[in-house]
Formats: structure tokens, sequence, C-alpha cells
């Protein structure tokens, strides 16, 4: 006869009565997740029988067929004869490219605005907090309206642009600028950058480290960037030094060569990143003043400047704070971006709305667009969580 352990608590054994709290619990998820099942069932099986009926096709076919229609500034090879799928992929990237060069340019310049805020200078100060009192009161769509009415109306013609530097170029066309022609040495060049950047990153984690043993504050930023640039000219250098670019020059009436910018991605571009970064400039100011008074007359009393103290010790210890309202402002500009179909912006919903034209399948095009944008939300969501976690380790 086996006898407990000293010491040790007997193993709990699994209760399978009615009586038992955990059981019934269990009981009752199981009969929630059926009921929610049978609505789904219900519900998809009432629609498809309503839609035979009315002889209306469904089913996702018609993503094989071709599309019979153009998207301007596709991000890769994309013709009128491609099939559906390629189309929305091609809606898919535009709509990535607006929401990751978005969130960028959101988090710097909402960061700066919201550091702004503590600024000795008055007038740095009063301009911050008119920055963020005007944009983020005017609703994002009439932004994204009002940027591209600027770009489509007050902008002269493409046959008479503004010229800057003799290289580029702005006109209700867009934004032309000169880019390089691609070769082996821009590759390296990139290949080296991204090397650069891992190096840079373990080169703060030092410098932190460092500055925590010792006091002794390095360039956080100098450095780091110095690391880059070399790196990616290194890696230039290895690919040959290439020199050609593709410089725009004035052709019959319009713009030729390089580079350009449609007016609706920079409207839209504009539009949402000046709108976010209102917000995220007050997630940033309500991040710093929960850091303790004290923790800035700690850090100046080693010494370190206001600068210092503030991207050091302030900005690490706001993170905490920072980071899960951050999340909700990132996925906001994501699904903001679907606003873009008003000024013609061809995303994912645009190209959505033209095949429901086309196809009439409704609703296959609009459960597309739903999984995009959960899929981009759920994204966004791990990584910022993922970040988090780390964020509070290393705070620990």
């Amino acid at each position: 006869m086996s006898q407990a352990v000293p010491g040790r608590a007997p193993p709990k054994r699994r209760d399978w009565s009615w009586r038992s709290q955990a059981f019934r619990g269990l009981v009752y998820q199981i009969i929630a997740i059926a009921l929610i099942g049978l609505v789904v069932w219900f519900l998809a099986h009432n629609t498809q029988e309503n839609m035979r009926v009315r002889g209306i096709q469904s089913g996702f076919g018609f993503l094989n067929t071709p599309a019979g229609f153009d998207i301007g500034e596709p991000l890769f090879n994309y013709d009128a004869l491609d099939p559906y799928w390629r189309a929305f992929l091609v809606g898919i990237g535009k709509t990535l490219r607006v929401a990751i060069i978005g969130i960028m340019r959101t988090t710097v310049l909402g960061a700066l605005l919201g550091i702004g805020r503590f600024s000795r200078n008055a007038l740095v100060r009063g301009l911050c907090y008119g920055y963020v009192e005007l944009f983020r009161n005017i609703p994002v769509l009439l932004q994204l309206l009002m940027w591209y009415l600027v770009f489509t109306e007050l902008l002269p013609d493409p046959f008479d642009p503004v010229k800057a530097f003799g290289v580029f170029y702005l006109s209700k066309g867009g934004f032309q600028y000169p880019v390089p022609v691609l070769g082996l040495g821009q590759g390296l060049a990139a290949v080296g950058a991204l090397i650069g950047i891992v190096i840079a990153w373990f080169y703060r984690r030092w410098a932190r480290r460092k500055f925590e043993e010792t006091g002794h504050v390095r360039s956080m930023f100098w450095v780091p960037v110095g690391i880059v640039l070399g790196c990616s000219v290194i890696g230039w250098i290895i690919g040959g030094a290439p020199t050609a670019w593709n410089v725009p020059h004035q052709g019959d009436g319009m713009v030729e060569g390089g580079a350009a910018l449609t007016p609706e991605f920079i409207a839209v571009l504009l539009g949402l990143v000046f709108y976010t970064s209102a917000f995220v400039a007050e997630v940033v100011r309500a991040g710093i003043q929960s850091v303790s008074h004290g923790q800035i007359e700690a850090a100046s009393s080693l010494g370190l400047s206001r600068g210092h103290s503030m991207r050091l010790v302030v900005l690490p210890q706001a993170m905490r704070v920072i980071i899960p309202p951050m999340t909700n402002q990132y996925l906001n500009l994501t699904k903001n971006s679907s606003l873009a179909v008003a000024i013609g912006y061809p995303d994912v919903v645009s190209i959505a709305n033209t095949a429901i034209n086309q196809t009439g399948r409704a609703v296959e095009c609009i459960a597309i667009i739903m999984a995009v944008y959960l899929t981009t939300s759920l994204t966004t969501s791990a990584i910022m969580n993922w970040y988090n976690k780390r964020a509070a380790i290393k705070e620990r």
C-alpha cells in the first residue's frame, strides 16, 4: 500500500462529477462552442441557399479567371490578363506598403512630438500641442481628401512641374525622383546594410549594459548609424561600386525616367501619418509622465544631460506604458488605410470593389478583405506583444 511522501501534497484526481466546478465549466464551454458553430453553419447554409435560389453564383473559382483591368503603380509585374488572385496580391502589397511605411514614419514623428511636449522651449511645446490638437480632431477621411485635393488641384500640371536640384519633379502627376540602376553593387549594399543593422543592435545592447554597469555614456545613435552606413558602403564597393542612376527628365509633355510616387499614394500616406502620429504623441507623453520625477533627478545626479537622461533612463521605463496603446494605434493606421478607396488608391479594398462589380461575388470578396485585415492585425499584435514581453523581462 503506497503512502504519501512527507512534505509533498498528494496528487489531485480529476473529478468528473457534476458537483465539480471545473467539470461543469468544461461542459459549459463545450456547449457554447457547439452553439456558436451551429449558428455559423446555419448562417452560411442559409446564405448559400438563398444565393442558389436567386441564381447568384458562389465560390472562389473566379480567382483563376482573368481580371480584365489594370492597376496603377503595381509593386510587381501585373497585366490585365492575369487572374484575379494576382490582382488581389497586388492590392494586398499596396495595402502593406502604406501600412509598413506609415507605421515607421508615425512612430518617429509621434515620438518626437511626444518628447517635444516636455521641451523647455515654449515655442516647441506650443507647436507640438497645436499639432496634436489640430490633426487628431479632424476626421481622417477629411484629411485624406484634403491632401488629395492639394496634390491634384493646387500643384502645377505635369508638363510644367516644380523642379528641385534638376532631378526632383513635383506636379499633379506625382513626385518623380532619381533611383540607382539596380545591379550587384546595390544588392550587396542592401545585404551589408542588413548585416550592419544586426551589428548595430548588438552594439546598442553592449553599450546599454556598460552604461548600467559603469554609468559611462556611449553613443547610441551616431555609432550605430555609422556601422550601418559603413557596412553598406563595403558591400557597394565589393559589388564594383556602380554609380549609374536613372534620373528623371522633362520629356514631351511629362516627366520621364526615374521613379515616381502617385498623388494617391502620397495623399493616403500623409493623411494617415499626420492623423495617427497625433495620437502616438499623446501615448508617448503619457508614458513619459508615468516615470517618477525621482528617476530624472537621479539621472541628473549622475551627470547625464537632459537628452541622455530621456533616452537612457526615462524612455526605457516608459515603454511598459507606451507599448500597449501604441499597438492600438498601429492597428488603427492599418485598418484606416481602407479609406484610401475614397481617393482612388488601388489597395485591396479597391481591387475587391472592382471584382465585385465584374463578378458579383460580393460575399467572397468581402471575406477576402476581412481575412487580409484580420491577418495583418493579428500579426501586428503578435509582434508588439512579443516586444512588450521582452521589454518587461529587460526591466526586471
